[in-house]
């Protein structure tokens, strides 16, 4: 049974920082690609980062790309989001998810990819 548990959300100020994690069990972490969502009130969920297997390719939304940074650790079998940056549009709920079994450099962007999810760690951004 695949698991995957966020950490690291919180409350912070504009302009500050938070780091995410998400240490995954159950399955060999470093045959899985990797992504971030996020889910704003009243909106759907959204593509936010994405790390192939390998950790060799990246891909960002356009609206976090230059102040969040993906990166794995293969041996804690744990990922991350390092948020930088951030802006009161940056609330939301934040979730990991996993698809096993991609090739070595595959990112995926969509949710429909993903087969595995956390349940998700809030993180709000005060004005």
């Amino acid at each position: 049974q695949v698991q995957l548990v966020e950490s690291g959300g919180g409350l912070v100020q504009a302009g500050g920082s938070l780091r995410l994690s998400c240490a995954a069990s159950g399955r060999s972490f470093s045959s899985a690609a990797m992504g971030w969502f996020r889910r704003a009130p009243g909106k759907e969920r959204e593509f936010v980062a994405a790390i192939s297997r390998s950790g060799g390719s990246l891909h960002y939304a356009d609206s976090v790309r230059g102040r969040f940074t993906i990166s794995r650790d293969n041996a804690k079998n744990t990922v991350y989001l390092q948020m930088s940056s951030l802006k009161p549009e940056d609330t939301a709920v934040y979730y990991c998810a996993a698809n096993f079994g991609v090739s070595t450099y595959v990112v995926l962007t969509t949710t429909s990819s993903y087969g595995f999810w956390g349940q998700g760690t809030q993180v709000t951004v005060s004005s």
